[in-house]
């Protein structure tokens, strides 16, 4: 994999600023991937190689420039848990590793760099710096991988009968009387409020 410092500058430009979260994310990355044996998750190793993110902050765009996953491919997955958390999968191996940033690496960084004035710097010269010990805690895990959830072309697409948009790879529901298919939206309600 690429250096810390490289790692950084592609960080720095997808998500548009570097911040303290780039720093974790992209550390995370590195962990992740040599956990599970992925050397070069850009160049021969990508179509191994799915992560799921926890978070949509920062630390996703840093692990998603790190290892070249992406939403649009299907080899980056997001759920929204809201923690600083990332799952690296090597889908040769099946070997998993889920990977959460401690929430002491806050207070490590006070700890470390009390006379640095600003937090964001002693949060950047600690995540860093610190042991991946310090910063994270890593577990081995195992993911189910449905045929679905794979990246590539869609292995299915349906109708929603009541509005008429298609669903893709199986995330259609039954509706209420079984006969019906529907979209998520239709099915439990929408994110969003139809005006018209």
């Amino acid at each position: 994999m690429q250096s810390l410092d490289e790692l950084l500058k592609e960080c720095e430009v997808l998500h548009g600023h570097m911040c303290p979260g780039q720093v974790l994310g992209a550390r995370m990355a590195l962990l992740g991937c040599s956990a599970i044996g992925i050397s070069e998750p850009k160049g021969v190793d990508r179509k191994k190689l799915i992560v799921w993110v926890e978070i949509d902050r920062c630390m996703a765009d840093a692990v998603s420039a790190s290892t070249g996953a992406r939403l649009g491919k299907r080899s980056l997955k997001y759920v929204d848990y809201g923690k600083v958390a990332a799952t690296f999968l090597n889908t040769d191996t099946n070997d998993a590793v889920r990977i959460v940033a401690l929430d002491s690496s806050r207070s490590l960084a006070d700890q470390r760099y009390p006379e640095i004035e600003q937090k964001r710097e002693r949060q950047f010269l600690t995540y860093r710096q610190a042991s991946n010990a310090e910063l994270f805690h890593v577990q081995r895990v195992e993911v189910v991988l449905g045929e679905h959830d794979l990246p590539g072309s869609p292995r299915s697409r349906v109708k929603c009968d009541l509005c008429g948009e298609g669903v893709n790879d199986q995330r259609e529901v039954a509706g209420t009387n079984g006969a019906e298919t529907l979209c998520r939206s239709c099915a439990q309600g929408g994110y969003y409020k139809l005006l018209e």
